[in-house]
Parts: structure tokens; sequence; C-alpha cells
């Protein structure tokens, strides 16, 4: 292939990436401002202003274009959970999970629009979101558990914890966290405040 070819070639697929950039971008916001269930194909082909042909060559279905938002939402949220090391010289615990809770914080701060809707309509988006979603949030309890029980045998958390009950009610804090603060409310997030209350309650609880 010559150079001018090959030249043609990626200013295509850069065009192509542009344009499906464009209708996610357009789509995440007829979800916000519709809901996903009111949202509907011939919605997201007018937001993106482009012919109902054009959006068939990148997505086939409303489905699908969700599934692909919330794909790269949850990569991102995979990639900020980190286990605790423990090896000599590493920071401090709290220190490691403080950094570990404002990426997580960080990162749907900046998916604001599409946790609202993950939240909003929290079941009975889809059978496969749910499924997807169902799948993460195991994932996520499953991973709580098994450094709650590293914790314990490190001597870094009580180790006669239930792993598995503590593991819910820290997911389940941290969802009702997300939906006060960002699903109710317009303003900005304070991650240092929040972050460092979470922290709090799960290492400490509530009394003196």
């Amino acid at each position: 292939m010559s150079e001018i070819e090959d030249g043609r070639t990626r200013r295509a697929l850069e065009a192509r990436e542009q344009r499906r950039a464009q209708i996610l971008e357009s789509a995440l916001e007829v979800f916000s401002e519709r809901g996903y269930h009111q949202a509907s194909v011939s919605d997201l082909v007018a937001a993106a202003g482009v012919a109902r042909g054009t959006f068939y060559l990148y997505f086939d279905s409303k489905q699908a274009i969700f599934h692909d938002l919330l794909d790269d939402l949850l990569q991102h949220l995979r990639e900020n959970v980190v286990g605790v090391d423990v090896t000599p010289g590493a920071p401090p615990v709290r220190e490691q999970l403080m950094g570990t809770v404002l990426k997580l914080l960080d990162t749907v701060d900046a998916n604001r629009a599409l946790v609202r809707i993950l939240l909003r309509e929290a079941v009975g988006l889809d059978a496969s979101i749910d499924e997807k979603l169902a799948e993460f949030y195991g994932s996520l309890h499953a991973l709580l558990v098994l450094s709650l029980e590293q914790g314990g045998a490190l001597g870094v958390v009580r180790a006669d914890l239930d792993a598995e009950v503590i593991a819910a009610c820290i997911l389940g804090s941290v969802k009702e966290v997300l939906q006060r603060w960002l699903v109710q409310s317009d303003a900005p997030i304070d991650a240092e405040r929040l972050a460092a209350a979470v922290l709090d309650h799960a290492l400490h609880g509530v009394t003196p």
C-alpha cells in the first residue's frame, strides 16, 4: 500500500471513529434527558444529526449503543479498583484505599449522566444490561470479600468479620452515597469529603 493510500485509509478510520464518538455522545444526552425506556432510535438519530442508515452502520439498536456506553464506564471503573499493597515500604493501607475511592468517585462524576440513568432505572433497563450490571456488582462484592479476608489474615482488619455481609454493606453504602450526591444533586461533588467519610465508616464504624 502506498503512503497516499495509507493516509487515506487512516483518515477514513479517524473520520469513522469521530462519527461513532459523536453518535455515542449525543445518545448519552438523549438517554439522560428522556430516560432509557422513553428514548427511541428516532430520537438518537435526530440528536446525532445523521441519517438513519448512517446510524445503523455503527449500531444495530438502542440496546447496542447503550451497551457500548456501559462497557466503557465499567471498564474505567474496573481499572480503578486495585488491591492493597502490604509489602514492606508500601504506603499506609488507608492512604491506598483513599486513592482508590477517589479515583472511583472521579470516574463516576465524569460519567454522571450515565451513572444517573443506571441508578434511576436500576432494574429492568434490559435483560442483557441487567445481567451485565449484576455481573459487575457481583465481581465487586467478590473482590471486597477477598480483600476483607486477606486483610483479616494480615491483621489489617478484624479477623472475625462476616466478610460476605460486610462486603454487601460497603457496596450498598457506596451506592447510596452516589444516589444522594450524584443523582439527586447537580452540584459538584466534594470527592475528598465523600471518600474520607466512606472509609471512616467502612474501617471504623461510628463508635468513638
